[in-house]
C-alpha cells in the first residue's frame, strides 16, 4: 500500500499540563524574592475564569506557585497546607523554604506512578537570603539563585527573564522586572494571561499587587 504525503505536519499531542494554562515566575533580588502568576483558568483555548489562584502562602517567608491541571493544583495545595500546619504543630516553628521544598518533592514522588500533574515553583527567604526552587511532576528539584519558572509559555518567559533580570535588585525593581517579564510572555501565549498577580517577600512583609493585561 503506498501513501502520499500531504505536506502538512500532524497536530502536536497536547500535554495534560497545558490543559488549563498557567505562567509562573519566581525571581531573586537583594534580600528579597518575588513570585508572579497569571490569573486565567481555561479549558484549552476556552477561557472559563479570570481570577484563578495559582500562588499560595505557606508562611511569612515562603510561597508556592502551582501551574498545571487545575484539579490537581487544588488537591496538592490542600495536602501541602495540611503538612505545613502539622509541622508547625509538632515543631512549634515555621517551616523553612528548603524544608518545604523537600516536603513538596516527597509528596510528588510518592505519587510517581499516578502523579499530580503539577510542576511547583517555590520562592522564599531563608536566613534573610533568597531561596528559589522548582520541581517537575515527580518531584525532581532544581535550585537556582536568579530566577525559575514554569507554565505553558516557558520559552517566552525564559527570553524575557534572561533579558530583564539583573543581580541585587531592590523590591521595587524586582516588582517591575517580574511584572514586565510576565506580561511580555503571556501576551504571546493564548492559554495563559488575563491579568496577573505579583508577590514580593521581604524580611518584614509580603506585598501583593495585581496586574492588568490584554483580555484576549
Amino acid at each position: 500500500v503506498s501513501t502520499q504525503s500531504t505536506g502538512t505536519n500532524p497536530p502536536r499531542a497536547m500535554s495534560i499540563l497545558e490543559y488549563n494554562g498557567a505562567a509562573i515566575i519566581a525571581m531573586a533580588g537583594k534580600d528579597c524574592v518575588g513570585i508572579a502568576s497569571d490569573c486565567r483558568y481555561g479549558l484549552q483555548q476556552m477561557t472559563v475564569g479570570t481570577n484563578f489562584q495559582k500562588i499560595f502562602k505557606i508562611n511569612n517567608t515562603c510561597m508556592v506557585g502551582l501551574p498545571g491541571l487545575a484539579s490537581d493544583v487544588q488537591t496538592l495545595q490542600q495536602k501541602l497546607a495540611f503538612k505545613t500546619k502539622l509541622y508547625k504543630l509538632r515543631e512549634e516553628r515555621d517551616m523553612k523554604p528548603s524544608t518545604f521544598a523537600n516536603v513538596v518533592s516527597h509528596a510528588l514522588y510518592e505519587k510517581r506512578f499516578g502523579p499530580y500533574f503539577v510542576e511547583p515553583v517555590i520562592a522564599g527567604l531563608e536566613d534573610g537570603k533568597p531561596f528559589l526552587c522548582a520541581t517537575d511532576l515527580i518531584g525532581a528539584a532544581v535550585y537556582t539563585n536568579d530566577f525559575v519558572l514554569s507554565g505553558t509559555c516557558d520559552q517566552y518567559m525564559y527570553g524575557a527573564c534572561e533579558s530583564f533580570w539583573k543581580p541585587d535588585m531592590n523590591p521595587d525593581e524586582l516588582f517591575e522586572t517580574l511584572s514586565q517579564s510576565l506580561l511580555a510572555a503571556t501576551d504571546r501565549d493564548c492559554i495563559s494571561g488575563w491579568g496577573g498577580v505579583v508577590h514580593i517577600i521581604t524580611k518584614d512583609s509580603i506585598t501583593t499587587k495585581v496586574l492588568k493585561s490584554r483580555q484576549d
